[in-house]
């Protein structure tokens, strides 16, 4: 890994256009069609969430107990790519409420596919297992409540991932994920550019890794996405 002081001091030259790295237009359009098509429950849900984020924001709640979702605009290009993704399984690594979730829901119904959603607070993963009865995807996620690096090793051929968990796992979970990427899957952090002070050491890991092509996509606070080679 290079060393944090080899890491540069912004994510500029780690930037690349959704187009690069981001879903195609075809899945981007497929989406809208499938978002227009979403079971009844799954938006007011969303609203539900996206009003208690807001407020977790702004009353001093503690922020191991904010839901620190992702905006809107990042869950729908989550779900693109996810959308997009070749055959295999697909996880998330930090549940939180079941936000993220909701939206990559819609994309596993509209492959006939399942999410494994991963939380280690238990409070949130009864948070996000009511979020996902009350808008009735249950029969396409799959929430665990405990640690994610000890249940990535056990699962083989991932198609996505989507990370967003606390930074200071992020390299850890990189060099679990990436071995067990198919061909084209998708590893996609978050905060890549929020936290690139952080993050900026994996970012480099992977800009570097002959294994996968990598960048960082500047949709809201960042994603880095790694395609596997």
């Amino acid at each position: 890994m290079t060393s944090a002081s080899m890491v540069p001091a912004t994510p500029a030259e780690y930037l690349f256009q959704a187009n690069a790295l981001g879903p195609t237009r075809a899945a981007s359009d497929r989406f809208g069609r499938v978002l227009a098509q979403a079971p009844e429950a799954v938006l007011p849900r969303m609203r539900e969430l996206e009003a208690i984020d807001a407020r977790d924001r702004e009353d001093g709640t503690p922020r191991m107990e904010r839901l620190r979702q992702v905006p809107p605009a990042t869950g729908r290009f989550i779900a693109e790519l996810a959308l997009d993704a070749p055959e295999g399984a697909f996880i998330e690594i930090g549940t939180s409420a079941g936000y993220s979730t909701l939206w990559l829901a819609l994309a596993m119904r509209a492959r006939a596919s399942r999410i494994t959603t991963f939380e280690i607070l238990e409070a949130k993963h009864r948070l996000a297992s009511e979020t996902f009865r009350a808008a009735g995807v249950m029969d396409v996620v799959e929430p665990v409540f405990g640690d994610a690096l000890e249940h990535i090793g056990a699962i083989e051929g991932i198609a996505f991932c989507f990370l967003d968990a606390e930074k200071e796992i992020y390299e850890a979970c990189y060099e679990l994920v990436v071995p067990r990427l198919v061909p084209g899957g998708l590893l996609v952090g978050d905060n890549a550019i929020n936290h690139f002070e952080t993050l900026g050491p994996v970012i480099e890991r992977a800009k570097s890794d002959p294994r996968v092509v990598a960048g960082v996509v500047p949709i809201e606070k960042g994603e880095l996405i790694c395609r596997r080679r």
